[in-house]
């Protein structure tokens, strides 16, 4: 590799890392606020202090994925695998502005069930091109599957 390829492919990774963190820029828009604070919540809930750390490593780890599938020949050869990626990317950007922007844990409960299944989808996808990249994906779906958890219960807590 020359060093115009590699430095490209540094530059690439800087902005699947830009977009990924673009997805979480949306959520600062809608923090907690007053009325998270005021939920009934389980025991279990975590402390607040615990999203920051962990969604920038989900973040991280994502970018990363789906820039190792993007190595693999570019939107030309893995458009269909990128082009899921970028969907629940969305998907993901969305659950915050429902949740604590429309103060709507019932809606955000589908969307977050949304993602679950596109972030499976998105594994499964990558993992034909990047065994490493589905592996990347993996704590995700972990953290996910908990939330989706977490959701649900803050929702039927607080009818």
């Amino acid at each position: 590799m020359n060093q115009r390829d590699s430095k490209f492919k540094w530059l690439a990774l800087t902005g699947w890392i830009l977009l990924c963190f673009s997805a979480s820029a949306v959520g600062a828009f809608f923090s907690p606020g007053e009325w998270y604070q005021e939920m009934e919540k389980p025991a279990w809930n975590p402390p607040g202090w615990i999203f920051g750390p962990v969604w920038t490593s989900l973040y991280l780890m994502m970018a990363i994925a789906a820039w190792r599938v993007w190595q693999n020949g570019g939107f030309t050869q893995q458009g269909p695998s990128l082009k899921l990626f970028l969907i629940h990317l969305v998907v993901n950007a969305s659950w915050s502005p429902i949740f604590f922007g429309l103060k709507r844990p019932d809606f955000a409960f589908g969307i977050i069930l949304i993602l679950w299944i596109l972030i499976v989808a998105t594994a499964r996808s990558f993992s034909r091109v990047d065994k490493t990249s589905s592996i990347l994906l993996i704590p995700y779906l972990l953290w996910v599957s908990f939330a989706s958890f977490l959701n649900f219960t803050l929702w039927r807590l607080n009818l």
